[in-house]
């Protein structure tokens, strides 16, 4: 069965470029990224690596802790961190996972026959503090994702989490957010005393609450 959203993630022991982790132990009480590359010694995958590496303050300031995955062995991925760090200006600082066997892999179900029957496709799935999967996206081989939006996406989570909001189309940090259909109009006021503009019944904005 295919792992779905509201799941708990899978958890995992694993040989990484930091050591050997335990992957529910070391997400602990934060959040999670986990994300999956083709292959190593490509180069779209050279450049999201990169790209992750230098949001790392990003990610540390929303508690997020980020591990990439491929199919390919500990001494392959090694080798390759020297190529990002050389190409991106950058230095690689979280774990990239060694799934030879394609343990992980088939646990996330990382890998499409129809895409390719080795190599895992470009998959990449945010973990909540409670261990269940808040969101996946799987993009071809060809087409390099947009960590930009992976954050975007990790703020409207964490806003949803804490203060009963969701977060409209092309919302970005600073605009308004729309009150969950599960509170009331009343309760909305009492709730946000930023203010709440009723539209319509069920369509309801308030200042984004932790700003």
């Amino acid at each position: 069965m295919a792992l779905r959203l509201g799941d708990v993630a899978p958890n995992f022991k694993a040989q990484t470029t930091a050591g050997e982790i335990d992957f529910h132990e070391y997400l602990g009480n934060g959040w999670g990224i986990l994300f999956s590359h083709p292959a190593d010694y490509t180069p779209v995958c050279t450049t999201e690596l990169g790209k992750t590496a230098l949001l790392k303050d990003e990610f540390a300031k929303r508690n997020v802790k980020v591990l990439a995955i491929s199919v390919d062995p500990l001494d392959k991925h090694e080798g390759w961190v020297k190529d990002i760090n050389e190409t991106q200006n950058a230095t690689v600082n979280f774990p990239l996972i060694a799934d030879p066997d394609r343990k992980v892999a088939e646990l996330y179900d990382m890998i499409h026959p129809n895409a390719s029957a080795t190599a895992t496709v470009r998959s990449l799935f945010v973990i909540g503090p409670d261990k269940v999967v808040k969101l996946m996206i799987t993009y071809p081989a060809s087409t390099g994702r947009n960590f930009v939006e992976v954050l975007r996406v990790v703020d409207s989570l964490q806003l949803t989490a804490n203060y009963s909001v969701a977060t409209p189309a092309d919302w970005k940090t600073g605009e308004d957010v729309i009150v969950v259909p599960a509170v009331t109009t009343e309760d909305a006021i009492k709730k946000f005393p930023k203010g709440v503009k009723v539209v319509k019944p069920y369509l309801r904005y308030t200042p984004q609450p932790n700003l």
